[in-house]
């Protein structure tokens, strides 16, 4: 019996339909195509976001021609290696073409996600990538497809909880003993949705200060983690480690979220990180550098004098609002003006009271596609607190 039913809300009893439709005589499951659907979200908004972490475009749908394939395979794998009795025929044979049934459901997350990351590392190496950079990208589409993937879940009634009278409890048939018995659980697949949407939400937010590669990737096995583990503990089909009453879910989710929060504390605690040691500062430097040689553009770095002034590989970035110990930070401002003209030289030596400053003179005759590809370089750096550009003041018109 293939219906679900929300009492606590109001919502009375629904029959659900796994087929959404038929192609001939194949048909086409809800499950499947949810599936596809967070997939196709997750690689729209990685790709639109990409340069934040200092990787192209091209490269996240080249990582995904190997990772997408793979992550199913780990998924189906790791599923099938804790549920092996699930695929044996009567003889005790294995039946390899149940086995492939991915369709009918049982994919398990943790071996999706392990196949993924060892898919990336090795991407990663052949294209001489970052990983952890890649990786602060990477975990975004993860918590959009798991968001969105869990719902595939409810329409073929899996991955649900124990019984509860709480007012969200979910209604449904459940087939033991011989008999469809009608019970009342938790919606556990609609925790781990909002779990995972809330963690999008908050990861965002914290990206926009992130502060060394990796500060993503493990900000997101801390928070997956910490949700998966409470929510394992209230489902009833979990994997179990072999013949141990231990839930293989629950016991890898304590392992990452322990080894996640160590690597927070570190390196937000005890080691110190400056904005040069960002990917996609350091990418912006060099696609700035080969943009500036090409284009015969003179660059000078000047960094505040002074005793008390920090190092030149220290961040600055100055703010109207006080340090933690009340002092004004430094700024560091790229300032673009034409080459030979004495006004812009002076423009340029007035702006670098008190902070760094990155000083760009563009020849006579520089193309607009130079100028862009440099504004763009510079644009994508996170070190950088404001980019000025000299304009060449109007003459004011005299009047008889």
């Amino acid at each position: 019996m293939h219906s679900v039913a929300f009492p606590g809300l109001g919502l009375g009893e629904h029959t659900l339909n796994r087929v959404a439709f038929h192609l001939g005589s194949w048909p086409i499951y809800w499950y499947g195509i949810i599936i596809a659907a967070g997939f196709l979200l997750a690689v729209v908004y990685c790709c639109r976001v990409s340069r934040r972490f200092g990787i192209k475009q091209d490269d996240v749908i080249d990582m995904l021609f190997f990772a997408v394939p793979l992550a199913i395979i780990g998924a189906r794998l790791y599923y099938i290696l804790f549920y092996l009795d699930l695929f044996r025929k009567a003889d005790g044979s294995l039946d390899f073409l149940q086995m492939v049934k991915i369709w009918d459901g049982g994919l398990a997350i943790y071996g999706g996600v392990i196949a993924a990351v060892l898919t990336l590392l090795v991407f990663c190496k052949v294209r001489h990538i970052k990983f952890l950079a890649f990786g602060d990208l990477g975990v975004f589409g993860l918590l959009i497809g798991q968001c969105i993937g869990r719902w595939g879940n409810f329409v073929n009634i899996e991955a649900y909880g124990g019984p509860t009278s709480l007012p969200w409890r979910m209604g449904i048939h459940e087939f033991a003993d011989g008999n469809w018995t009608y019970v009342e659980v938790h919606p556990t697949f609609l925790y781990e949705s909002l779990w995972n949407l809330t963690g999008f939400v908050l990861l965002s937010q914290i990206a926009k200060r992130r502060r060394f590669d990796g500060q993503m990737f493990a900000s997101y096995f801390l928070w997956y983690g910490l949700g998966r583990f409470w929510i394992e503990g209230l489902r009833t089909d979990s994997l179990y480690l072999f013949h141990t009453p231990i839930r293989v879910s629950q016991l890898v989710a304590a392992v990452t979220t322990l080894i996640a929060l160590a690597l927070l504390i570190y390196h937000l605690k005890i080691r110190s990180h400056t904005p040069e040691e960002l990917w996609v500062n350091r990418i912006a430097e060099t696609d700035a550098a080969g943009t500036t040689s090409d284009a015969g553009i003179s660059v000078e770095t000047t960094a505040p004098a002074g005793p008390e002034a920090p190092a030149a590989s220290e961040p600055p970035a100055e703010s109207d609002a006080p340090t933690e110990d009340g002092a004004d930070k430094l700024r560091r401002v790229a300032l673009l003006f034409p080459e030979g003209n004495p006004e812009a030289r002076r423009w340029a030596d007035s702006c670098k009271a008190g902070g760094y400053t990155e000083e760009y003179a563009l020849p006579a005759g520089l193309s607009d596609e130079a100028f862009e590809s440099l504004a763009d370089g510079l644009r994508s750096r996170d070190d950088l607190d404001d980019i000025l550009l000299w304009m060449e003041p109007e003459e004011e018109s005299g009047s008889e």
